[in-house]
């Protein structure tokens, strides 16, 4: 039996990897990540079909762009093997990884972004790690978190939501 489709939040520096730059290149790895806990959740937790808020964070204003998707679960990151990549790690090795990525792939992106203040004044997402100063930037979300802000952010200026066929 397969495992429940699970939701996540990304965060990434647009100016370093924007939405925009995965719409244009259809899937990457989504490595880099050089914290232990999240580096633990890309392992082991998050699985191909598991839904992605794309978070654009260090940004004026910070928030959320749009949806992926996991298309491939945690398996080691080799920008940790690469002398001269920012991401080097001489602790890791081929075959003894201590960093892990998984596969995205763009899946939507929002009529209109839905920034930070706008989520922290929606009452129903007043639990999401997301505003209990969480600095990671990978982390769990419940079901009704990912379908409200997605809700949010499909809304257009008439306040209505744009249909599926048309995005």
């Amino acid at each position: 039996m397969a495992a429940p489709q699970r939701f996540w939040l990304l965060k990434t520096e647009p100016t370093a990897y924007s939405l925009d730059d995965l719409k244009r290149d259809g899937r990457t790895g989504w490595g880099g990540v050089r914290n232990y806990q999240a580096r633990n959740l890309l392992r082991d937790e998050l699985k191909p079909g598991d839904g992605i808020l794309f978070y654009h964070s260090n940004a004026e204003p910070p928030g959320v762009a749009g949806l992926a998707r996991v298309t491939r679960g945690g398996h080691p990151d080799p920008t940790a093997w690469r002398k001269g990549d920012v991401h080097f790690d001489p602790a890791s090795t081929p075959t003894r990884p201590v960093w892990f990525q998984v596969e995205i792939e763009f899946t939507e992106r929002f009529p209109r972004f839905v920034p930070l203040e706008e989520i922290r004044a929606c009452h129903e997402l007043q639990d999401m790690v997301l505003l209990k100063r969480s600095r990671l930037s990978v982390q769990p979300l419940e079901k009704h978190h990912f379908d409200r802000i997605a809700r949010m952010g499909r809304r257009t200026s008439t306040g209505s939501a744009r249909p599926a066929e048309a995005r």
